[in-house]
């Protein structure tokens, strides 16, 4: 792999994380995960997930997406957001070379574990410039109650 000079870390944090990639590009190991709680490079589509005082918001960063075919299912407390991306290059019929590939086209499925204190009831779902945003509701019972002193 060509590594640019003008793309060198500039700190040491940046250099290990330089020698990580590329041992794993040697070793095989690119496919795999680096941490407990991150997910495969290139997994579709890249996801954020909080929350605010009323509600869990997910938000999903899948440009070039037809909303319509997303699929989006709420079932005891596990999101799943599935779809699918079409691939840009042509079918059968027209040589093509590719230098490059970096987009991912196909079929995704996405799963997030949401907490217990959501109302199923009350989602809302947008796409919009490629970012879709679930907003779930959070029960009443667990938004903080203002008690007064008498």
């Amino acid at each position: 792999m060509y590594v640019s000079l003008w793309n060198q870390p500039s700190n040491l944090f940046g250099q290990f994380e330089l020698l990580r990639r590329e041992l794993d590009e040697a070793f095989g190991a690119s496919g795999l995960p680096s941490s407990i709680r991150s997910v495969t490079p290139g997994t579709l589509p890249a996801i954020n997930v909080g929350r605010t005082p009323t509600s869990i918001e997910v938000y999903a960063f899948a440009p070039g997406i037809d909303a319509s075919k997303l699929e989006i299912t709420l079932d005891r407390g596990v999101l799943r957001i599935a779809g699918e991306r079409a691939s840009a290059i042509p079918d059968k019929g027209t040589p093509v070379q590719i230098y490059a590939r970096e987009r991912v086209a196909g079929s995704f499925s996405r799963t997030v574990s949401l907490p217990d204190d959501i109302d199923p009831t009350k989602v809302n779902a947008n796409y919009r410039y490629g970012v879709l945003q679930i907003s779930i509701a959070r029960r009443e019972t667990s938004q903080p109650t203002r008690i007064t002193v008498q």
